[in-house]
């Protein structure tokens, strides 16, 4: 009995024979179940492929060192299992999310909510996602590359849920930069800059959709909806989006005096956000609650929004257009394409479709002399081959987001954010550090 549990070909079958079963459940690739059993009862027999043991020892034990490697295989083969089908950790690196998620928050992502992807570059190094660790070296080999395919989920996504992604305009990086966009770099710096300037922004590396950074927002809208945000307020489809606490905007607190460091660790301001305009000025980020409570201090004599104008055009906002003079609290009206919907095309609303035609969804996408061409055919209509998603950070003056990139495709989203498992305080020393109100604690997802 001993020598079954350790062999790791067995606890390997175990594991993808469950993840058979709930394949087939699924009614996804039912034959797959055929082809294991062969290679089960007939190949596994033939082939030795646990080379570094003998085959069928003597006395049929193996030594430690033996099972030790057969435990570790195992486990990264389970675990990996686990991470591409089931269930991935992340961490939450900025303040984009804040209050609903913070800086330092672990959390279980559910791959099986929407439906996990099939790997798009299944040869990879295993538990990195696109780099070696202590390397600049890719994690990963493009020698089998396979198109989009998601198995059957629990359900789709609706809006307000927590959902992670893979960057849309990741598939180009400056490598120095990634958690920049190359195309807002690009109209920053020039293109031959970018380029020839590695000293400041590294090579210009290109990735498949899996292997793109990882992003955590709010989906705001689904496919068909039409958004808008008015001074700051998103509305969707006309209405309102459903208020909660953890939304935050930028404010100017005037005061008569400094305001203590403490009442701001109170209030849940991390150090990083506390912006000092000069000795009686701040601008800090706060929710309605946050607000409130600063209005009540004595030495506050004002605590203003911070909002851009209507009609005041920012170029890094989507679709860097002058035709749609938007910026980050004035956007739209703009609707979200939804698989096999028809647009029809022009020269003044192409910027917005622009990327969706050419890079997402891999056409040949050319305008030649006014006439918009796609794979060599003149075109006046357009109809998306896939669903998109607008997505937007809770913390809405401190979040990069659709309004500067624009829609997120079917075939970017990876899960659904589930629950934070530990909250770390990088503010705080020793156990101070644990926030331990957030632990285990669900993601409000309506």
């Amino acid at each position: 009995m001993k020598e079954i549990l350790t062999n790791k070909w067995f606890k390997f079958g175990v594991v993808a024979t469950l993840y058979l079963l709930w394949v087939i459940w699924l009614k996804n690739y039912w034959w797959l179940a055929g082809v294991a059993v062969i290679f089960d009862i007939y190949i596994t027999q033939k082939v030795h492929w646990a080379f570094w043991k003998k085959k069928n020892p003597p006395d049929g034990r193996q030594t430690k060192l033996v099972e030790w490697i057969d435990a570790i295989i195992f486990a990264v083969i389970a675990a990996s299992f686990i991470r591409m089908f089931f269930i991935e950790a992340y961490t939450i690196p900025t303040s984009s999310m804040e209050k609903s998620l913070l800086v330092g928050d672990y959390l279980f992502v559910s791959k099986t909510a929407y439906g996990p992807k099939t790997p798009n570059t299944p040869l990879s190094f295993p538990f990195v996602h696109n780099t070696l660790p202590l390397s600049t070296s890719k994690s990963y080999v493009e020698w089998i590359k396979r198109p989009y395919k998601r198995l059957t989920g629990w359900g789709k996504i609706k809006n307000d849920d927590v959902v992670v992604f893979h960057f849309p305009e990741g598939d180009t990086v400056a490598f120095k930069v990634q958690n920049q966009s190359y195309y807002q770099l690009i109209r920053s710096y020039g293109r031959e800059r970018l380029w020839n300037d590695e000293v400041n922004f590294g090579k210009i590396v290109a990735r498949p959709v899996d292997k793109r950074e990882n992003y955590i927002k709010r989906c705001v809208a689904i496919p068909g909806d039409e958004l808008e945000i008015r001074e700051g307020h998103l509305l969707v489809n006309g209405k309102p989006q459903t208020s909660r606490e953890g939304f935050q905007y930028n404010y100017m607190v005037n005061t008569t005096s400094s305001i203590n460091p403490r009442a701001l660790d109170r209030l849940g301001i991390a150090n990083d956000d506390r912006q000092e305009y000069n000795s009686l000025q701040y601008i800090l980020p706060l929710t309605d609650k946050m607000v409130e409570e600063l209005k009540g201090f004595t030495n506050v004599t004002e605590v203003q929004k911070l909002l851009d104008a209507p009609g005041r055009w920012d170029p890094n906002i989507f679709p860097a257009d002058s035709r749609f003079p938007w910026n980050v609290d004035n956007f739209g009206p703009l609707k979200v394409p939804a698989r096999g919907e028809t647009v029809q095309l022009t020269t003044d609303n192409l910027p917005l479709y622009h990327r969706i035609i050419d890079i997402y969804e891999e056409n040949d996408l050319v305008v030649k002399d006014s006439t918009i061409m796609i794979n060599g055919q003149p075109a006046t209509s357009y109809t998306f081959k896939m669903d998109y998603y607008w997505m937007m950070g809770d913390n809405r003056h401190n979040s990069a987001d659709s309004r500067y990139w624009g829609f997120v495709p079917e075939d970017h989203v990876v899960g659904k954010a589930s629950f934070i498992w530990l909250s770390l305080d990088k503010d705080k020393s020793f156990l101070k550090k644990i926030r331990f109100n957030r632990l285990f604690r669900g993601i409000h997802n309506d």
